[in-house]
């Protein structure tokens, strides 16, 4: 067992946790932050994706001891005060959201993206969500939300 600090989503958690949980565990069976979804349990398909520390990871590949003092944001930290994050938004508006397996993963790798690329050019945005797949390829709408969450950003829309 190992004691381990880590803030998810702007609260501080102080956990006790086997040696061999991964975070995605963490979120989902400790935390009860069931949006970070379980694909393929490799890294290759982004469903479980979370921002940590500023760069996004795929959850099941990050160990929990590993996430010990980093601050952590999942899909549910986004929505402040019954308000959508413009990414969100953007989302629901230009219909990118299809079966929703992928979609808390692509949402905060467009997140990190605008965060680090205020104004990504269509093949930054490609490459951005390039680890993130989706199983009902819905990826020109997902462009499209990117770069309507883009101007949402900056007040155009």
């Amino acid at each position: 067992m190992k004691n381990i600090s880590l803030t998810v989503n702007e609260k501080v958690y102080e956990l006790t946790i086997d040696e061999n949980m991964r975070l995605l565990d963490i979120l989902r069976e400790e935390l009860g932050l069931i949006g970070t979804k379980e694909g393929c349990s490799e890294g290759e398909c982004g469903a479980c994706t979370v921002i940590m520390d500023g760069h996004t990871v795929n959850s099941c590949m990050i160990m929990g001891f590993q996430a010990d003092g980093s601050n952590i944001t999942t899909i549910e930290g986004l929505e402040k005060d019954g308000k959508l994050d413009p990414v969100q938004q953007a989302y629901v508006e230009v219909g990118a959201v299809q079966c929703g397996f992928c979609i808390p993963g692509m949402v905060l790798s467009t997140k990190n993206l605008l965060d680090h690329n205020p104004n990504p050019t269509d093949e930054e945005i490609r490459e951005g969500l390039s680890g993130n797949l989706c199983r009902c390829t819905g990826y020109n709408k997902m462009l499209d939300a990117t770069k309507k969450a883009r101007k949402y950003r900056e007040g155009e829309e």
